[in-house]
């Protein structure tokens, strides 16, 4: 597991997040002030669109994997993709910021098929344990890289 380190631009709320409201206690908060530390979370991004060729998709998602070593794997058909992959942020706000970002930001760069995002979970490094060790959360990546469905 690669753990990615970047000084990022503060993000801004979304309208639909209520006002200071949190769920972690008082004392569990991370610093706002200190941007270089952060908590893992295991993110999941789905997105869909028009028929590509699988060739094209499985071309690109492999050039986002190489340009993006945290990416931990992702699965495609021609109509859609599943990028799981662990973000270091100060918290779920931040770390859902930068997964809405991420398809769009490197379209282009990877030659990523015009799809939509369809799809975004984001928990903590705790909670994807325990659900894994409750036999009901997504199964370890393994093989990491880039699979069909």
């Amino acid at each position: 597991m690669h753990q990615h380190h970047v000084r990022r631009p503060p993000v801004r709320r979304l309208a639909s997040v209520e006002e200071g409201r949190t769920d972690r206690p008082e004392e569990e908060r991370a610093d706002p002030g200190d941007a270089e530390e952060g908590r893992l979370w295991h993110v999941t991004l789905s997105v869909s669109g028009t028929p590509a060729p699988v060739g094209e998709v499985r071309r690109a998602l492999e050039q986002l994997a190489h340009d993006h070593p945290f990416l931990l794997t992702s699965r495609y058909a021609e109509d859609h993709a599943e990028i799981r992959y662990w973000e270091q942020a100060r918290d779920l706000r931040d770390a859902a910021a930068v997964a809405l970002r991420l398809w769009g930001e490197h379209r282009r760069t990877a030659g990523l098929p015009p799809w939509e995002i369809v799809g975004l979970e984001v928990i903590g490094r705790d909670v994807y344990h325990q659900r894994i060790a409750e036999g009901y959360g997504p199964p370890p990546a393994v093989p990491v890289g880039v699979h069909p469905f």
